[in-house]
C-alpha cells in the first residue's frame, strides 16, 4: 500500500495560497494547483480562521542577516567585539548580546542566529478587546441578537463618538472570533454570524444566479424611472420569494431608500397565491410609500397585471441572471437565512412570527444608512406623509 508523502509548503507557496484564497478560490481549486486535496489546504487557512496573517517586518534597530554574517566572519578571524562593532557602526553591547544569545564564540553561526532572532521577536500583543471587559460584554450581547460585526462597530462609533477606548473595528471582532488564540470572544458566538462557516470566506467568492423564464407583458427594469434608480425617493420596493422544504415559501420585500423589510406568508408558489399575499401586504402601507415593485423573473409574479390593477403599483422585472439589480433584496434574503434556514419547512412560521423577524432586522443599524436603523428611516418617511 502506497502513501502520499506529506507536503510542506514553502513561504512562496503559502503566500500564493493566501493570494488565491483572498481572490475567492475554493480550497478544492487551490489544492488542485498543488496536486493536493482540499484537506491539505484547510490546516494552513484555519490556523488564523481564514484571515491572512500580517507580514512580519524587521525592526529598523535589529541586526540584519548581512551584519550577522560579518559578526561570524569577525569571530572566525579572532577579531575583538569592539573592532567588529566599530566595523558595523554598532554599539559593542549589541554585538556582545547577539553572540551570547546564540551560542557564544564557539557556536555562533549567522544563519542560526538569524533564525532564533525571528523566533524570539514574536511578541504577541493583547488586542484591544482583551483589555476592555465591558466592551467584550457589549459585543457579545449584540452578537447574540444577530448584529453583524460591522453593524456593532458602526453602532459603537455612533454611540461613543471621540471615545477610542469604547470603539473597535469590525475586523478586530472577526479576528477575535476566528483566531481563538486571542482568547477574547468565545468560539460559541460564531453561531450567531450570518455565515456558519468555521473560517472567513473571501468577499470575492462567486455566487450563482438563475433564469426563471419569460413573463408575458412584463416591463423591464430598464424602463424604471431614474428616481427609483438613485434611491432618492422612498416608496420603491424590491421583492422575491425564498423557499423551504415541503413546497413552502415566504415573500420578502425591501424598501430601497430605507432598507425597511416586510415579510409575507404565502400558501403556495403559484401566481394567484403570491399576488394575493402581496396585495394584502401593500394595504398596510400609505400609498405614498409603495409606488413600485422590482422583481426577478420568477413566474410566481406572472399575474403582475392583476397586482398593478388592484394596487396601482408599477411592477418592473430584472434582466436574466442579474441578482445585483435587486441588491437590497438579495442581501436581505441572505440575512433571513439566519432565521429561516434552507431545507426547513417555512410554513411552520406564522405571520406574527415573520413580523417579529422583520422587526429585528429593521432595528439593526446599517452601514449604508450611516448606522441608523431601517425602522428609524422608514418612520421618518411615514411622519412626512402624515
Amino acid at each position: 500500500m502506497s502513501y502520499r508523502r506529506r507536503i510542506y509548503f514553502t513561504s512562496e507557496q503559502r503566500s500564493e495560497i493566501w493570494d488565491r484564497w483572498q481572490r475567492g478560490e475554493s480550497m478544492s481549486s487551490i489544492g488542485r494547483g498543488f496536486d493536493r486535496d482540499s484537506s491539505s489546504i484547510y490546516p494552513l487557512l484555519s490556523r488564523t480562521g481564514g484571515i491572512r496573517p500580517p507580514k512580519r517586518k524587521r525592526s529598523r534597530l535589529a541586526l540584519t542577516p548581512d551584519e550577522r554574517e560579518l559578526i561570524s566572519l569577525g569571530i572566525a578571524a579572532l577579531h575583538s567585539i569592539r573592532s567588529i562593532a566599530q566595523e558595523l557602526c554598532r554599539p559593542a553591547s549589541t554585538i556582545s548580546r547577539d553572540i551570547s544569545r546564540n551560542g557564544g564564540y564557539d557556536k555562533y553561526r549567522a544563519v542560526d542566529a538569524e533564525s532564533l532572532a525571528w523566533v524570539r521577536a514574536l511578541r504577541p500583543k493583547l488586542c484591544k478587546l482583551a483589555t476592555n471587559k465591558l466592551l467584550q460584554r457589549v459585543i457579545s450581547n449584540k452578537l447574540t441578537i444577530h448584529w453583524s460585526p460591522e453593524q456593532i462597530a458602526g453602532w459603537l462609533k455612533r454611540m461613543y463618538p471621540g471615545e477610542e477606548n469604547n470603539q473597535v473595528s469590525h475586523e478586530t471582532i472577526y479576528r477575535s472570533l476566528f483566531v481563538q488564540a486571542r482568547g477574547v470572544l468565545k468560539k460559541e458566538l460564531q453561531q450567531y454570524l450570518r455565515s456558519k462557516r468555521t473560517i472567513r470566506r473571501s468577499k470575492h467568492a462567486t455566487q450563482k444566479g438563475s433564469d426563471h423564464g419569460q413573463i408575458k407583458d412584463m416591463i423591464s427594469i430598464r424602463e424604471r424611472p431614474a428616481s427609483v434608480e438613485d434611491r432618492a425617493v422612498p416608496g420603491q420596493w424590491e421583492g422575491d420569494l425564498i423557499g423551504g422544504s415541503k413546497n413552502s415559501y415566504i415573500a420578502t420585500l425591501v424598501e430601497r431608500h430605507t432598507r425597511y423589510v416586510m415579510l409575507a406568508k404565502v400558501t403556495n408558489k403559484d401566481t394567484q397565491s403570491v399576488v394575493s399575499a402581496l396585495i394584502k401586504q401593500s394595504q398596510k402601507l400609505p400609498r405614498e410609500l409603495y409606488k413600485s415593485l422590482t422583481w426577478d423573473r420568477g413566474k410566481e409574479l406572472a399575474d403582475h397585471k392583476q397586482f398593478t390593477l388592484a394596487t396601482d403599483i408599477d411592477v418592473y422585472f430584472c434582466d436574466p441572471q442579474s441578482p445585483w439589480q435587486r441588491g437590497s433584496n438579495e442581501n436581505t434574503n441572505r440575512l433571513l437565512r439566519e432565521y429561516l434556514p434552507k431545507g426547513t419547512d417555512l410554513s411552520a412560521h406564522s405571520q406574527v412570527h415573520l413580523n417579529k423577524i422583520a422587526r429585528q432586522l429593521n432595528e439593526r443599524p446599517r452601514k449604508t444608512l450611516q448606522f441608523e436603523t431601517p425602522a428609524e428611516k422608514f418612520n421618518a418617511c411615514v411622519a412626512l406623509t402624515s
